[in-house]
């Protein structure tokens, strides 16, 4: 299975978070899946610590490919066909990152791990 992170579940597993569910958690141990971190979530990691919206420190917050790494994780980066599909997607969803993470789930067939609903409205696949 080829598992993208939703910026939230990648952090909490980072974190060991009890806030990530038993199920993501197992999904995400299981070596036998690709796990996959988006370059958008890099940017909301980094956007939020600037904002002060982060308890993340500041070597975490800047150094999310040395994060994603050493989980043995794999980058996604963004492209302009994904920026471009992120735009146009219907429904009141704004939320730029959001937007970013399902249009890529969509165009690659990868499942979401996200506690976020909102993404079910899109048709992507989610698990939590």
């Amino acid at each position: 299975m080829r598992l993208l992170l939703d910026t939230h579940a990648f952090i909490w597993w980072i974190a060991d978070s009890g806030r990530l569910s038993q199920r993501a958690r197992g999904l995400i141990a299981d070596e036998s899946h690709d796990i996959i971190v988006s370059a958008a979530s890099a940017w909301e990691i980094a956007t939020k610590y600037w904002l002060g919206k982060s308890a993340l420190p500041e070597a975490a917050a800047f150094d999310v490919a040395g994060a994603i790494s050493n989980q043995g994780f794999l980058e996604l980066p963004v492209s302009v066909r994904d920026a471009e599909h992120a735009g146009s997607l219907p429904g009141p969803h704004r939320d730029p990152f959001d937007r970013m993470l399902i249009a890529q789930a969509l165009s690659r067939g990868l499942v979401l791990v996200s506690r976020d609903q909102v993404f079910d409205g899109y048709g992507v696949n989610r698990v939590w």
